[in-house]
């Protein structure tokens, strides 16, 4: 399977960083099937961004935790990573808060709305699948391929 991670640098060997803020699964190395919403994480950056592009071959013997839709397990688990909790898997994959969902989520962790009013909210948004890698085992699966400038160059 093909994967790819936008970034300002091209990312030959992946890592785990802990970041500012807690993201979607926790801390980890993200990744998504659609080279389009790599593009688009990338040029966060400006011009100096890139699409890098892997290869990834499961492996069965890693802790893997999949998430087959936007369900009440996927929410709850989102907001404790999101909470700061950690969890012991080696690989996430599940549906990705784009702005709108965030925002929703977020809205739910506030209190400002119930878990009603997200599904309801939600209920026509169809999400981009991500894949997250949360240990070095989980790394391995991972073999670089290239990168693109974002922009559309290659490099």
């Amino acid at each position: 399977m093909i994967l790819y991670h936008g970034s300002r640098q091209i990312v030959e060997y992946p890592g785990i960083r802990k970041e500012k803020f807690n993201k979607d699964f926790y801390f980890g190395f993200y990744c998504t099937r659609c080279k389009e919403r790599a593009k688009r994480s990338a040029l966060r950056y400006g011009e100096n961004s890139y699409v890098n592009k892997y290869a990834y071959i499961p492996n069965d013997k890693l802790n893997c935790l999949i998430f087959n839709g936007m369900t009440e397990e996927w929410l709850d688990f989102i907001v404790a990573c999101r909470n700061g909790q950690s969890h012991p898997y080696d690989i996430v994959e599940g549906p990705m808060m784009d702005d709108k969902i965030y925002n929703y989520t977020q809205n739910f962790i506030d209190e400002k709305i119930s878990k009603t009013a997200f599904w309801e909210l939600v209920r026509f948004v169809n999400p981009v699948y991500q894949i997250s890698f949360h240990t070095v085992r989980a790394l391995d699966t991972l073999n670089f391929i290239g990168s693109e400038i974002a922009y559309g160059n290659p490099k």
